[in-house]
């Protein structure tokens, strides 16, 4: 009876591991069975969004190349290789162009006939203008504007003393001649200023430079403003023109006055064929 016992508890046990074993297989097998779950390959990293504090660039409605009314445009001084002016004023364009430039007007007889003359010949000058001169004359300032010359800042009314009072004194005076010559062209560009008589002084640029305009001086002044009383129009006109054709290089800027000069006007019938036959004439821009 005891050997019958141990048979069976034996077989009992055997049967049991059977058993334990058939379930582990049908168990792996159904766990192989089974789809794995889905797993999504990792995504790349986005790039985080950055903001600035300035908004999108936006058309403006005034072109880039005008400065908004009632302001000048900020232009630094550049200053072409070569021998300066008082101050570090500008003598030549920085090219080989040459610069005509007129000075003291505009005059209500003299300046329509240059201006007649240069469109004749087809050449751009610069027009240094006085501002009472161009308060008096706005059609004058709005026909040389049409011309396509160009303007330079001339003092408000030819104060030879001007580089020497204050700075609140000296920017007035040129604000105050801009506001005249702007009063009849609005957002002309004024990029020059030429002292009364070239008197320059280190403020005086400086101050014109903030307010965006070159200094320019001269490098051929046939001194048209200077006629003896006893010497002719006709004698100061030819003197007018030997003095410019004997002076003038490629470069040079050349000085003449279109207020109270009428001996100039006459030279420059002249002149302007002579020199457009030799140089490039241009506005200072």
């Amino acid at each position: 009876m005891i050997r019958l016992s141990h048979t069976r508890k034996a077989f009992a046990i055997s049967i049991a591991l059977i058993m334990t074993g058939l379930v582990g297989q049908a168990t792996a097998a159904t766990t192989t069975a089974q789809p794995a779950p889905s797993v999504s390959p990792a995504e790349p990293p986005t790039s985080p969004s950055v903001t600035t504090s300035e908004p999108a660039p936006q058309p403006s409605a005034t072109p880039a190349s005008q400065p908004p009314k009632g302001r000048t445009e900020s232009v630094p001084i550049v200053k072409p290789k070569g021998k300066t002016g008082p101050a570090g004023s500008l003598m030549t364009t920085g090219s080989k162009a040459v610069a005509l430039t007129f000075d003291d007007g505009p005059d209500p007889d003299l300046t329509p006939k240059l201006l007649r003359l240069l469109a004749k010949e087809k050449t751009k000058a610069t027009f240094c203008l006085v501002g009472t001169q161009a308060r008096r004359h706005p059609d004058l300032v709005r026909a040389i504007a049409k011309s396509g010359h160009s303007f330079c800042n001339h003092s408000w009314n030819h104060d030879l003393k001007l580089g020497k009072r204050s700075h609140q004194a000296i920017r007035a005076d040129l604000e105050r001649t801009n506001a005249a010559i702007r009063a009849a062209v609005p957002n002309a560009k004024i990029r020059y200023m030429r002292a009364p008589g070239g008197n320059f002084t280190p403020a005086l640029v400086r101050i014109s430079a903030e307010m965006g305009m070159h200094s320019i001086y001269w490098k051929v002044d046939p001194r048209d403003w200077d006629q003896p009383r006893t010497e002719s129009l006709n004698s100061h006109r030819d003197k007018i023109i030997r003095s410019v054709k004997k002076h003038t290089r490629p470069g040079s800027i050349v000085l003449s006055h279109d207020y109270a000069q009428p001996a100039t006007i006459d030279a420059y019938r002249t002149l302007l064929p002579w020199l457009r036959k030799r140089f490039q004439l241009v506005a200072l821009t």
